[in-house]
């Protein structure tokens, strides 16, 4: 393959990955603030207009055929096909959709009433993730899966703390970031698994043409 080695690549797709998300986060708090803030009640606006964006930017990879997100791996970009999906493949998707719309739409919101706590209760999705994938789709986490689950409880613990003026610590607590984050964690552990359930059935994963097109 022409470019870096897929090993290389693969760590600079987590560099560019989170530099992006740090990017976003700084533009998206920015855009919030512009419109009044958390209170400001153009928060879903801003939510939709990001997915605006992001659905002209896949129309243009539609049109010229190319999908350039290799390019953040030093790799030559890749080639991106019309996805030729039936009327029932839609159908299917709707979950789907609707699962991703709303984390993102949520996660707007959460970031919004607060940058840090929000991420910090996003920094929580697997613990959803396991408990929606255990109860309503019968797949529980492996026993190495599980183990883990208790340290990112923890680890989320302890960075909702904050250190006061006297040197105590209490908790950072916003009740908007709270909330909206705990929604985003919900949606996107669903969303991770109708996606899987999705693309078990090959000829739907054949017609969408690869994951540049999910």
């Amino acid at each position: 393959m022409a470019g870096a080695p897929d090993s290389v690549a693969l760590l600079l797709f987590f560099v560019f990955w989170y530099a992006g998300n740090m990017k976003y986060n700084e533009y998206n708090t920015a855009s919030l603030e512009a419109v009044g803030g958390k209170t400001g009640g153009l928060t879903m606006t801003i939510a939709t207009m990001q997915l605006g964006v992001c659905a002209v930017y896949a129309i243009i990879m539609w049109i010229i055929r190319i999908n350039p997100a290799k390019l953040f791996g030093f790799q030559a970009p890749g080639k991106q096909n019309l996805p030729l999906i039936l009327p029932s493949d839609l159908i299917k998707s709707i979950p789907l959709g609707v699962c991703s719309a709303g984390a993102h739409a949520a996660t707007v919101f959460a970031l919004g009433g607060d940058p840090l706590f929000g991420q910090i209760v996003k920094a929580g999705e697997p613990v959803l993730a396991a408990l929606v994938n255990t109860v309503f789709y019968a797949t529980p986490p492996t026993m190495n899966k599980a183990l883990c689950l208790p340290i990112i409880v923890g680890g989320v613990a302890f960075a909702s703390l904050k250190k006061g003026l006297d040197g105590s610590y209490s908790l950072k607590f916003d009740q908007t970031a709270l909330m909206f984050g705990m929604l985003a964690n919900t949606f996107a552990a669903f969303k991770g698994s109708e996606n899987k359930k999705l693309l078990s059935d090959k000829g739907i994963a054949l017609r969408y043409g690869g994951v540049g097109n999910q």
